[in-house]
C-alpha cells in the first residue's frame, strides 16, 4: 500500500505551472466557495513567490477562516509525562544518546499534580505527550495516565478532554486507547521525505518510516475517528512536505471517507544537545511559514490547524487570521513543568512564554473569542459526522455558543477584573455580529445567566 508517491511529487515540483494573475485569481475564487482545492491547485499556490499574489492567498485564507470558524480560537496545553526515549532522532532533546538532560517518567500522583496545576490555570483540554522509552509498558502507562488525569476534580473544574501523542501502535492497542476516552490521536510524520527521515532517525522503533507512516491507517482501522497529523518544518523542503501531506490526507479520505481532524505546523526550534535543531537544514522564513498556513486553510478548509508555543507571540498573532484554529497556551515541554516549575529538560525551546491568562487577554484584544469547548467530542460529532456538520456551515450554531459558554466559565472563575470586563464586552459584540438566529441568542443568554449563578460544563 503506497501512501506517499515520491516520484509523483518530484515530477510535480519540476513541472511548470500557470502563475498568471488570472489563474491565481481563478484558484482563489474557487477556494472562496469553501469546498477546498484539488492537488493541482495546491501545487500552483505553493509555487507562488510574487508578493502581491502571496498577499491575495493570505486574504483568501482569512475569508475562508472567517466563514467557517469565525473569530473563535480553541486553547489547550501539552502535558508531558515522560522524556525517556529509545529513539535516536537527531533534532530532539529527548533522543536516547543525549546526556545533557535529566530523564524523568512521572508517577501517577505526579501526573495528577500536573493536571491539577493546569486545571487551576483554567485549562479544560490537554495533549498528553510521552517519549518512546517505556517499551511494552508504554501503553499500560498511558492508559493509567489518562485515568489519572480524568480523575482529578477540584473547585476549579476538571480536564474534560485529553488528546494523545504517543508512539505508533498496533490495531489492537489503538482499540484500547479508544476505549480510554481519548479525544484526538496525534502523531507527526516529522518529514515525509524518506531519505531525510532515514538520516534524522538513526535508531529505535521510530526509525521505521513505513510503520510510522501507517500509524493513522491502523488507528482508523481500530475505530479512532479523530486523528491529527503534521510535519516538522525545517527538516526538508517545505513544498515537498506539503505535497506529501496532501497525499497522506488524500489516501485517508479515499480509504476511510474522511481525513484528519487537525494538521499541526511546528517549525524546527533549538533543542538542548541538538546541532540540527539549532541549524535547520531547510530553514523556513516567516513569509513561507505563513504561506503554508494559508494554503492549508484554503485547500482543506474544514480541517483544524494547530499552532504551538514554539512560535513567538507576534507570529502567533499574525497566524490567527490566516487559518489557525487551535493554539497551545502557557505551555511546558518537560515532565513536571507545571507543578514543579522546572524549566530545564524541555523537548525544544519555546517562543511564547506567556501565561494562559496573558494569552487569553491578547486573544480578546485581537478580537477573537477563546474556547475550551469539548462538546463535539462528548456528543459524538467527530470524524465524518463532524465534516458533514461543518461543511454546510452549521457547525457555527454549536461552536460559537460553546465557545461563549466555556469562555464565560473562564471569566467567572479565573479572569482578572479587567479581563472579565473586556471578555464580556467581546461576548456581547459576538452576539450581535456572529449569532444571527434569535432562538440561539436567547438560549445563550439563559446559559450565561446559569453560568454566572454557578452552573458549569454547559454545551450544546
Amino acid at each position: 500500500m503506497q501512501i506517499i508517491n515520491h516520484d509523483e511529487i518530484i515530477e510535480e515540483l519540476n513541472k511548470k505551472v500557470d502563475l498568471s494573475n488570472d489563474n491565481i485569481n481563478y484558484i482563489l475564487n474557487k477556494a472562496k466557495k469553501l469546498k477546498g482545492l484539488d492537488y493541482d491547485d495546491a501545487i500552483t499556490l505553493l509555487k507562488v513567490e510574487n508578493e502581491a499574489q502571496i498577499n491575495k492567498i493570505f486574504e483568501t485564507a482569512k475569508f475562508v477562516k472567517d466563514e467557517i470558524y469565525g473569530k473563535r480560537l480553541v486553547l489547550f496545553a501539552p502535558l508531558y509525562v515522560s522524556n525517556v526515549c529509545n529513539n535516536e532522532c537527531l533534532y530532539c532533546a529527548f533522543r536516547k544518546s543525549n546526556k545533557t538532560i535529566k530523564r524523568n517518567t512521572l508517577k501517577m500522583e505526579e501526573i495528577k499534580k500536573e493536571a491539577e496545576a493546569l486545571i487551576n490555570q483554567g485549562h479544560k483540554r490537554v495533549l498528553l505527550v510521552s517519549g518512546e522509552g517505556l517499551a511494552k509498558k508504554a501503553l499500560p502507562y498511558t492508559l493509567d495516565a489518562l485515568e489519572a488525569i480524568y480523575s482529578v476534580k477540584n473547585a476549579n473544574g476538571n480536564i474534560r478532554r485529553i488528546n494523545v501523542n504517543i508512539a505508533a501502535l498496533e490495531v489492537e492497542d489503538y482499540k484500547k486507547l479508544k476505549k480510554a476516552n481519548i479525544g484526538t490521536y496525534q502523531l507527526f510524520q516529522e518529514t515525509y521525505h524518506r531519505e531525510t527521515y532515514k538520516f534524522m532517525h538513526k535508531s529505535g522503533s521510530k526509525s521505521d518510516y513505513d510503520y510510522h507512516l501507517g500509524a493513522m491507517d491502523r488507528a482508523m482501522e481500530a475505530g479512532i475517528d479523530d486523528i491529527g497529523i503534521g510535519v516538522l518544518f525545517g527538516l526538508y523542503d517545505y513544498k515537498y512536505e506539503m505535497l506529501a501531506l496532501f497525499q497522506h490526507i488524500r489516501h485517508l479520505e479515499e480509504r476511510f471517507g474522511f481525513g484528519p481532524h487537525t494538521v499541526s505546523v511546528p517549525r524546527l526550534e533549538p533543542a538542548t544537545g541538538s546541532d540540527i535543531a539549532s541549524n535547520p537544514p531547510y530553514p523556513l522564513s516567516d513569509t513561507d511559514f505563513k504561506k503554508i498556513i494559508a494554503i492549508l486553510r484554503v485547500t482543506i478548509p474544514y480541517t483544524g490547524i494547530i499552532l504551538s508555543t514554539r512560535e513567538t507571540a507576534e507570529t502567533r498573532r499574525e497566524a490567527l487570521d490566516l487559518g489557525i484554529s487551535q493554539i497551545s497556551a502557557g505551555s511546558k515541554s518537560n515532565p513536571g513543568g507545571y507543578s514543579s516549575k522546572e524549566q530545564s529538560n524541555e523537548q525544544f525551546s519555546l517562543g511564547d512564554h506567556r501565561s494562559l491568562h496573558e494569552v487569553i487577554e491578547d486573544i480578546v484584544d485581537f478580537g477573537f473569542i477563546p474556547s475550551f469547548c469539548t462538546g463535539c467530542y462528548r456528543l459524538g460529532r467527530v470524524g465524518a459526522d463532524f465534516m458533514d456538520l461543518a461543511k454546510p456551515g452549521a457547525i457555527k450554531s454549536h461552536c460559537y455558543p460553546n465557545a461563549i459558554f466555556s469562555f464565560s466559565e473562564y471569566l467567572e472563575d479565573f479572569a482578572s477584573a479587567n479581563l472579565k470586563e473586556k471578555g464580556y464586552s467581546l461576548i456581547k459584540d459576538m452576539m450581535k455580529t456572529e449569532i444571527h438566529k434569535e432562538r440561539i441568542k436567547e438560549n445563550i443568554k439563559i446559559a450565561l445567566k446559569d453560568i454566572e449563578n454557578g452552573k458549569r460544563d454547559v454545551y450544546v
